[in-house]
This record gives structure tokens, C-alpha cells and sequence, in this order.
């Protein structure tokens, strides 16, 4: 368990394992904890570093209030030679990261991630800009459904989605939940971030795990990424929504083989 300095930041990081870091950067309203059902495995063959997201689990103190500053306050505990791992919100922090510290970041692992969440004109592969304006209204008024109403659709397609969605609970439920204020603005990061210009930056290799049944960040996100990084790999699970990781965990941990 590691907290930051004397900027009172209080990034909450756990560190297991050994080898080389894999860092794991988990989605909006999540925690570190969502990662439970592959981090043992995975840290028997690295230095594993498990981070609570500004707002977010126990780093709940420490202030969001964009993509920019979320990035900012993780690099400077982020390992050199770092493997990052970004679910979903956080694969837009990994992006962000491998861009601005590309001598730290060595690779990529991005799973069920997207440059941009909503659909625009010239972008199909995103959620309706209305859903999205829905939960940030839905928020003030009822907090745990407008949660619930999100994990349902992170398991939307999934193979075994009673199973997914009580993991998703299980997960939510046994850390500190967010507060009203890190929902909103990780909402906002949702809306309005657009990585597309800058992601033919990446120079580091680039690993895209994409359930096929995605509905918040549909498969043609993946493809188009592979498509625009010479170095990008995909690995599609079938019969999969949102959360790779838990709907096939042996599998999840098996693409790491190769790393």
C-alpha cells in the first residue's frame, strides 16, 4: 500500500509480485479491487501495481478534474519500464501515459478501451452522446440505480451476465465508493475526450483486449486502433461484453504469455 508525499495526493497503489511492472489502471466508478480474479495469477510473472484512480477506492481523496490531471498525479509513481494495462476509462489514462512519458511506458494493454466513448459524426463506434447526458442528470437524483444501470450495460453481451454483473457488484461494493463530484467529472472525461489525432503517436507495442459484444466501446474502436498502430495486436473474446477480464479470466491472463 503506497500513498504519495507531501502533495496529499494519496494515491492508493498495491504492489505484488515479481518481475517486470504491469501496472493496471481500472474504469470509471471502479476501484483496483475490480482486478481481484486475475491479479494473483498475473503476479506470479510480474511486479504487479495495482492503482486506485484519482476519486476513486481509496484514492478517493485525492482530486479529479480531468484526463489530463488523472494522467498527471499517476505518473509520478508510475515504474520505468512499465507495462500499462488500462480497462476502459483508464485505457484512455494508459494512452495518455505512453504519449507524454514514452521513455517509461515500454508497452500497452488496452482492454475493452476506445480513443473516444461517444459517437460523433465521423466517429460510429461510440455510445449515444444522450446516454451518457442521461446518467450525468440520473446521478443527483439516484446514485445506486444510475451505478447499477452502468454495470448492466458493462455486462450487456457477455456470455454469463448474472455471473459478471455480481462480480461487477462484489467489486463496487467492497471498496469506498466514489464520491458525487469524481462521477461527474469522470462522466465528462467520458464525453468529451477524443484521443483519434494523437494515437498515431504511439510508438510502443500495443496489445487490444475486446470483448465482441461490446456496447460502450463497440469492437470497431479496437479495429480501427490496430488498424492505425503498425504494432497493435488484437485479441477478440467472443460471447463478450465490457469486461474481458472477468468474463474469461484464464484467457485474459493468457494473453499476457506473449508479453
Amino acid at each position: 500500500m503506497i500513498w504519495s508525499g507531501a502533495d496529499m495526493t494519496r494515491l492508493h497503489i498495491e504492489t505484488s509480485g515479481n518481475g517486470p511492472d504491469l501496472v493496471l489502471l481500472h474504469g470509471w466508478a471502479m476501484h483496483s479491487g475490480v482486478w481481484e480474479c486475475v491479479a494473483e495469477t498475473l503476479s506470479r510473472r510480474f511486479r504487479l501495481h495495482c492503482i486506485d484512480l484519482p476519486g476513486h477506492g481509496a484514492s478517493r481523496d485525492c482530486a479529479l478534474d480531468s484526463l489530463e490531471q488523472m494522467t498527471e498525479v499517476i505518473a509520478d509513481h508510475l515504474p520505468d519500464n512499465s507495462i500499462v494495462c488500462g480497462w476502459s476509462l483508464g485505457g484512455q489514462v494508459a494512452i495518455r501515459l505512453a504519449l507524454q512519458m514514452p521513455e517509461r511506458v515500454q508497452q500497452l494493454v488496452l482492454v475493452a478501451s476506445t480513443p473516444c466513448f461517444v459517437k460523433r459524426a465521423d466517429w460510429p463506434w461510440g455510445m449515444e452522446p444522450l446516454t451518457l447526458t442521461l446518467f450525468m442528470e440520473n446521478l443527483a437524483r439516484d446514485y445506486v440505480q444510475t451505478l447499477n444501470r452502468f454495470l448492466t450495460l458493462q455486462v450487456s453481451g457477455s456470455e454469463d451476465q448474472v455471473r459478471v454483473l455480481a462480480r461487477l457488484r462484489k467489486s463496487v461494493l467492497n471498496g469506498l465508493s466514489p464520491g458525487s463530484a469524481t462521477l461527474q467529472a469522470g462522466l465528462r472525461i467520458l464525453q468529451t475526450s477524443d484521443l483519434r489525432a494523437e494515437l498515431d503517436q504511439i510508438r510502443q507495442p500495443v496489445l487490444l483486449i475486446h470483448g465482441q459484444n461490446d456496447v460502450i466501446a463497440p469492437v470497431g474502436a479496437a479495429e480501427w486502433i490496430q488498424q492505425h498502430l503498425p504494432q497493435a495486436q488484437l485479441k477478440l473474446f467472443p460471447h463478450c461484453g465490457h469486461a474481458p477480464f472477468l468474463s474469461f479470466p484464464e484467457q485474459f491472463v493468457g494473453c499476457f504469455d506473449a508479453l
